[in-house]
């Protein structure tokens, strides 16, 4: 067998036939603590290659060096899934030419095995790799768990570059094995796992927070779907994470046992798991270290592609089998669109992710909101960017009340005979109106520097240029 070790990432670079206006993929399972995105551009820079599209599943503040790549030509396009941080704000300010594209979790997949997204070289971060080019993320020193947004690109890339810190004999089982990978290349770090961890997986103490995440159960209690077999997928907010924690204590309390937990995994999923509350977890990325010795130990947590996951393309994405999904939201509007890409001065500072998957396919989708973030009004007349289409959100649950769904008036009925405060979403407007007065509007006018794709490519939204 061939010996695919190569000294050195400029070195494989070239080995790779990286040329001017060529399209590389990355994966964000390292999150903030990635360091193989800025290494392979380093490289890449000094090899004098110009006008590259970095086409990665998610862009975090330890990839503000990508700026300057902008700046000297190295790359000239982007295309995302998600994205903050200093790269979010260059963008914004209109710091690249080419509009940056916006994908959700299962509509990157979706376009890359479609031939919408092409790739030429896929540069995979791999916390283990053999010679051979198997590769996983549960072991090693920089160990992030699972590899599922990795796994499209390699697939269909038409060179796949592993980037590994910790080279070993043999990886087995392989999440990427040997018949993808064309070339493995050692370097002393690809990163740093406590990157994995960030500010929103931990639980909030904040009493706001808990009071809409009791709430938030209540109404899924209500719904009638906790029952035995159900499924259900937790953002990693606060919200969303102390609404799980009340969820588990329902379900213990109900000695109900639900079918899988799935998404990003938390320690707090994997709680579920291990008090034997859901028989699995369906992983795509771990969102924390706990998570990581899980899916390493577990078989009962299962690395999934962002494929299964949740891209249309397929015929049967798991999110079209969730019952439940609790999400976050910068802004509501009256017709129940959510907005996650904008702050509502229009500034990127995020992405769908999963969002508009889950909500499209889950029974039940429940955004979790405080009525005013920042002395501004969560709900808004209209959103400043569209990123799920309100056709598929059931339920606003803040501290102050909950609003249905007209769509969903079965929903309606059922929260309100279990006696909770339901009002409209107009309703819940008002109220925060009476607390922050009308703000003045700031909604952004110039070029377009970002377009939102929803999950099976369809435009959704633009993304204009703030001053």
């Amino acid at each position: 067998m061939r010996d695919k070790m190569i000294g050195s990432l400029k070195e494989a670079l070239k080995v790779m036939g990286l040329a001017d206006g060529m399209t590389l993929s990355f994966h964000h399972h390292l999150r903030n603590g990635d360091a193989v995105l800025n290494g392979t551009l380093d490289a890449a820079f000094s090899l004098g290659v110009s006008g590259l599209t970095v086409a990665a599943s998610s862009i975090f503040p330890v990839h503000a060096p990508l700026v300057e790549h902008i700046r000297k030509g190295t790359v000239s396009r982007l295309e995302v899934n998600y994205m903050s941080g200093p790269v979010a704000d260059f963008v914004s300010r209109g710091g690249i030419a080419e509009p940056v594209i916006f994908r959700t979790h299962g509509g990157r997949p979706r376009s890359i095995e479609s031939g919408e997204l092409p790739i030429d070289i896929a540069v995979v971060a791999a916390p283990s790799a053999d010679g051979r080019g198997n590769l996983t993320g549960t072991k090693g020193p920089s160990a992030c768990g699972s590899l599922g947004y990795a796994m499209a690109d390699a697939r269909c890339a038409k060179r796949v570059l592993a980037v590994t810190d910790n080279p070993v004999d043999r990886v087995a089982p392989a999440s990427i094995d040997q018949s993808l990978v064309d070339a493995v290349v050692t370097v002393d770090s690809i990163g740093d796992p406590a990157g994995i961890v960030s500010g929103t997986t931990r639980m909030p103490r904040d009493p706001v927070a808990l009071v809409m995440a009791r709430y938030a159960a209540m109404a899924i209690k209500a719904s009638g779907l906790l029952a035995d077999g159900v499924s259900f997928q937790t953002g990693a907010g606060g919200a969303s994470l102390a609404a799980a924690s009340y969820l588990r204590d329902m379900m213990r309390d109900l000695g109900v046992v639900g079918s899988f937990g799935m998404g990003g995994i938390t320690s707090h999923m994997v709680r579920f798991l291990r008090e034997g509350l859901v028989k699995r977890l369906y992983d795509v990325q771990c969102f924390d270290l706990e998570a990581v010795k899980s899916i390493a130990e577990d078989e009962r947590h299962v690395e999934v592609s962002a494929s299964l996951y949740a891209s249309p393309g397929t015929k049967g994405p798991l999110v079209d089998d969730l019952d439940v999904v609790i999400l976050g939201a910068t802004e509501i509007d009256l017709d129940f669109n959510v907005n996650v890409h904008t702050d509502s001065s229009g500034r990127i500072i995020g992405g769908s992710g999963g969002h508009s998957d889950t909500a499209a396919g889950a029974k039940l989708a429940v955004v979790v909101a405080p009525l005013v973030r920042s002395r501004l009004p969560i709900v808004v007349d209209r959103v400043t960017t569209v990123s799920t289409p309100g056709d598929t959100v059931d339920l606003l649950v803040t501290e102050r009340g909950i609003a249905v769904n007209p769509r969903r008036p079965e929903l309606r009925e059922a929260l309100d005979r279990a006696g909770l405060p339901v009002m409209s979403i107009r309703e819940l407007r008002e109220i925060a109106l009476s607390i922050t007065g009308v703000p003045r509007s700031s909604r952004p006018k110039g070029r377009t520097v970002g377009i939102v794709e929803y999950r099976d490519g369809s435009l959704i939204d633009r993304i204009s240029e703030v001053s």
